[in-house]
């Protein structure tokens, strides 16, 4: 929790939610900063969050990271097909966003087809796994935001 507010300036109630269990909060936030070192850049990175924000139906977790993406000046239209689950305008981070979701809906035994789309976009098979690393630990934020029912308006307030 002092890591976290130290980050942010204070807690975020949604952590603070999360905290009820600290064994979940602190795999979290190990998950994430391991996550966070990856080799997939940061825009691809957020593009994979808000895949699996918005499939998953984290109603927080997609304003989070709407705020997080126009905080890297992300285009408005990249946004709007990524909370759509529209094609996205780059070529590459369509390949990205629908290799998200083939993983989550084969529970990772992607066709080869599939793989090697998403290696032709420019991935290599070190980011395909870093994919499963980002999609476990943001299913294990979007599950637990739904379950202690973050509500929206924590996100407005912050």
């Amino acid at each position: 929790m002092a890591a976290t507010a130290k980050k942010f300036g204070r807690v975020p109630p949604a952590v603070a939610r999360l905290a009820t269990s600290p064994e979940l909060l602190n795999g979290f936030l190990k998950l994430n900063a391991i996550f966070e070192s990856t080799t997939l850049p940061a825009l691809d990175r957020e593009v994979l969050v808000m895949t699996v924000a918005v499939r998953n139906g984290c109603h927080i977790c997609v304003e989070m990271h709407t705020a997080a993406l126009e905080g890297m000046a992300a285009s408005p239209e990249l946004v709007a097909a990524l909370r759509a689950q529209s094609p996205l305008p780059s070529p590459q981070l369509e390949a990205l966003r629908r290799f998200v979701l083939t993983v989550m809906d084969t529970t990772g035994d992607v066709p080869a087809e599939e793989l090697a789309a998403f290696t032709r976009a420019g991935y290599t098979a070190r980011n395909a796994l870093e994919v499963v690393l980002g999609i476990g630990t943001y299913t294990l934020s979007t599950f637990a935001n739904r379950l202690t029912g973050a509500p929206l308006h924590e996100v407005s307030a912050a």
